[in-house]
């Protein structure tokens, strides 16, 4: 038996407006969410990436659910998302509850405002990850028992913490100096969490689709649904195949234009023709593939970047000022008991900010370069300061903070 584990990832920030340092103190509105037309609106962002790919993909899916009763995925949706689309895009929400209706689409927990607060604060990380357990089970009416962390931000301590909070399953990131010699098309357990079952991500065949689909230079091209799964079948001693990737991959990274939709609609009909294959989702691979080995990781590994650590979001000095800067208000900020403080705070934590202020070169930063609203990585960081400045003021006008 091999089995194809789709996992999709559907989050969007809440990004900041322009914010100079002549509104802090004065304006302590955050964000440009009106419906006047600009690009860096959260909600004319949202609408477009609905229009673009949210909605066409979710279509797509809803008709392969249909067509094969065997066919079945996983999503992770951020808190801060969701959010946004009982807001501003009920037809996307609505959209994505059908899907899992269908009882064979599982909902994996995460960080509600997919921050970094693990390696930061582990009360704030408990209480955001309850935070979305919370409004998953409002919304879909699932209790997520697979686990991601922001990025799929993985390490031994996480495993340990996920089995305490009694999760079966965690995903991460298949990189090969983690595996060493080892594949991972197959199922493995944490050296510190032997109860926990470990998937990872094959970011090879995984970025085939999400990065290099549309790129006419790669020797590949055109990747066609027969070809990737004659690939897969070409493997013989796999057992699982873990796709994971942005949901954008459909639609938004790779344009409709490209083919990238009518491959999604392709694959299940070209791997399901060969018996012995099947769509399963992650806690059902899980559950059902028996581990073959132990992984122990003591440094965190993360799916960005070539270095494949949070060197993304905290790789130079500007990235990690302005993340210390922020968990360092946390106690003032939670004592304060106000919730209006407390939510403009946390949407600060969502590590887009941080990413946005990456300086690399080459290939990644192309790809920083390409998610930011922000002319430079400097301009990411005094425009976030200059938002920080104004919190700390106003917890210096509430006398909680000198």
């Amino acid at each position: 038996m091999k089995s194809i584990q789709l996992y999709l990832h559907v989050h969007q920030p809440y990004r900041l407006r322009h914010y100079s340092i002549f509104d802090s103190g004065v304006n302590h509105d955050y964000y440009n969410d009106q419906l006047e037309p600009d690009d860096r609106s959260n909600r004319q962002v949202l609408h477009k990436v609905s229009q673009k790919s949210y909605l066409p993909t979710n279509n797509r899916l809803s008709e392969l659910l249909k067509k094969y009763p065997e066919f079945k995925l996983s999503l992770s949706l951020s808190g801060v998302l969701l959010e946004q689309l009982e807001a501003w895009e009920p037809e996307v929400l609505d959209s994505f509850k059908k899907l899992i209706d269908t009882g064979r689409v599982e909902v994996v927990g995460e960080t509600y405002h997919h921050s970094l607060a693990f390696f930061y604060s582990r009360s704030e990380f408990e209480t955001q990850v309850k935070m979305h357990k919370d409004i998953i089970k409002r919304l879909f009416g699932q209790d997520p028992v697979a686990f991601r962390n922001t990025e799929l931000a993985y390490n031994n301590d996480l495993a340990a913490w996920a089995a305490r909070a009694g999760y079966k399953t965690v995903i991460a990131e298949g990189w090969h100096k983690m595996l060493g010699w080892r594949s991972p098309n197959y199922v493995y357990t944490p050296v510190s969490a032997p109860g926990v079952r470990l998937m990872m991500k094959n970011y090879s065949l995984s970025d085939d689709i999400a990065f290099r689909f549309s790129n006419q230079g790669w020797n590949e091209y055109p990747l066609t649904a027969d070809k990737f799964a004659h690939w897969l079948s070409e493997d013989k001693d796999a057992e699982v195949f873990n796709l994971f990737m942005d949901y954008e991959t459909f639609g938004e990274h790779q344009w409709e234009e490209t083919g990238v939709l009518e491959f999604l609609s392709h694959l299940p009909e070209e791997w399901l023709k060969t018996r012995g294959h099947k769509f399963m989702t992650i806690s059902e691979a899980a559950e059902k593939v028996h581990p073959v080995g132990e992984i122990d990781c003591p440094d965190t590994v993360t799916w960005a970047d070539t270095e494949r650590d949070l060197s993304a979001w905290l790789g130079n000095a500007m990235q990690r000022t302005a993340i210390e800067a922020l968990y360092g208000l946390e106690e003032t900020i939670i004592d304060l008991n106000d919730w209006t403080i407390i939510e403009d705070w946390r949407r600060l934590q969502t590590s887009d900010h941080f990413y946005y202020m990456c300086v690399k070169w080459f290939n990644d930063g192309d790809i920083h370069a390409y998610f930011s609203p922000y002319e430079s990585p400097y301009d990411a960081y005094i425009n976030f300061m200059n938002v920080y400045h104004d919190l700390k003021a106003r917890l210096i006008e509430r006398g909680v903070l000198v």
